[in-house]
């Protein structure tokens, strides 16, 4: 290291010890005087961290050294009745700086700094969130956490069949993909404050679901009867959303695919949108609020369902496609929007049919949305009756024709 790379680095961390110093004494010392550590405890501590790597940077032998001082000097108000553990963290914190510093990139000492400033300065903020954020939002975010940061890497990526091109971690990696839309999804739906009560979340909810928010809207329909336009709004605004689904999806495993898609999804989707928004401001009443409940979807339940389908499905597209080519493919995409068509357009995404034209992979993945849009239109017309639900009804109906046509464009080019 030349002197003008360490004259750099011991700047640096002076500043960020300084900061950190600030940032402590406003927290903790401004009503107890007596606490260890401060604006100019802290940069001497860092300096110091620094001097001893430096002394030994191969074995760090007298950095350890003033590791054991520092406990040492800190052990009276770690053995008082009821201590801080940010205290002696802080102090830990600053005494690492140098030799971070030293040896990593910049940015790191950085970050960690204005972390742990941002966590010092916002402790009534995070102590408020034990009473708004219940422990079962916990227990959520923890599973979220397990699928995508402990369970996919150690899945393993090589063919269990060899006639079949499908990996675990392939599996798993859609799985991930979807359910971190739908927590997305979850979160935003649950706690941003929507002005009105069934749009926002009808448009939040197509993002993992536009068929039971279908079902829920259209229930409700029928409950409050003629009139409520913003009910029927929302049942087509989730169905237009959900062509920005489709494209996320497709675009996290094949962002070739996505782009080629993109224009038929955004026609699809501003149509959608243009009908919820002629449906909302043709005759809207208050007072037809509907109940949505967001519901947690990374549950263990959901979870197996997804991946026992979606490797079903690529099993099936393989044998479809090697039996019956092309059209066995549309065949099979129009039998797939009558369920759940996100494993499907997954499986497609990743290359679950293998050798299939690209134009082939569009057609079926519109397709199976078309099929879904008119399994959508028979929920609402049978949950919501004929007299309150025609035109949500109708409006799914056109979107699928309109969904078919562009899919059987695409067939004729494959």
């Amino acid at each position: 290291m030349s002197l003008l790379f360490i004259a750099e680095r011991l700047a640096l961390v002076t500043a960020l010890a300084v900061f950190l110093g600030l940032a402590f004494e406003d927290m903790y010392k401004r009503d107890e005087h007596s606490l260890p550590g401060g604006i100019r405890t802290f940069p001497m501590l860092a300096l110091v961290g620094a001097a001893l790597f430096l002394v030994d940077p191969a074995r760090a032998l007298a950095y350890v050294a003033g590791l054991l001082v520092l406990g040492a000097w800190l052990y009276p108000y770690l053995s008082a009745a009821r201590p801080s553990f940010i205290v002696p963290i802080c102090h830990l914190a600053a005494y690492a700086m140098g030799p971070v510093a030293l040896t990593q990139s910049p940015w790191i000492v950085v970050a960690a700094t204005v972390v742990m400033v941002l966590l010092m300065t916002g402790r009534e903020q995070i102590h408020r969130l034990v009473e708004v954020v219940p422990a079962e939002e916990v227990r959520t975010a923890g599973e979220f956490l397990v699928l995508v940061g402990i369970v996919l890497p150690l899945v393993p990526n090589e063919p269990v069949i060899a006639e079949i091109p499908l990996t675990p971690f392939q599996a798993w990696l859609a799985l991930v993909a979807v359910s971190t839309t739908a927590y997305v999804t979850y979160l935003v739906q649950r706690y941003v404050p929507a002005r009105n009560t069934v749009l926002l979340p009808a448009v939040m909810g197509g993002f993992y679901s536009s068929t039971a928010i279908t079902l829920v809207l259209a229930k409700r329909l029928k409950e409050a009867g003629s009139g409520a336009a913003d009910l029927s709004a929302g049942i087509v605004a989730a169905t237009a959303v959900m062509y920005v689904r489709i494209g996320v999806i497709v675009a996290l495993f094949d962002p070739a695919l996505a782009v080629r898609l993109l224009p038929s999804l955004a026609g699809l989707f501003v149509c959608g949108g243009a009908l919820a928004l002629w449906e909302w401001t043709r005759k809207r009443t208050d007072g037809h609020a509907a109940e949505f409940s967001a519901k947690n979807p990374l549950q263990l339940t959901a979870a197996i369902i997804f991946a026992v389908s979606y490797i079903a499905i690529s099993v099936i597209s393989t044998w479809v496609k090697t039996s019956f080519g092309a059209a066995g493919i549309i065949i099979l995409a129009l039998a797939v929007g009558l369920t759940d068509i996100a494993p499907f357009i997954t499986s497609l995404a990743q290359g679950g049919a293998t050798n299939l034209a690209q134009s082939v992979v569009m057609a079926a993945i519109l397709t199976a949305a078309s099929s879904n849009n008119l399994l959508k239109a028979v929920y609402a017309l049978a949950f919501g009756g004929r007299a309150t639900a025609l035109a949500p009804a109708a409006m799914l109906a056109g979107l699928a024709a309109l969904g078919f046509v562009i899919a059987a464009g695409y067939g004729w080019q494959g």
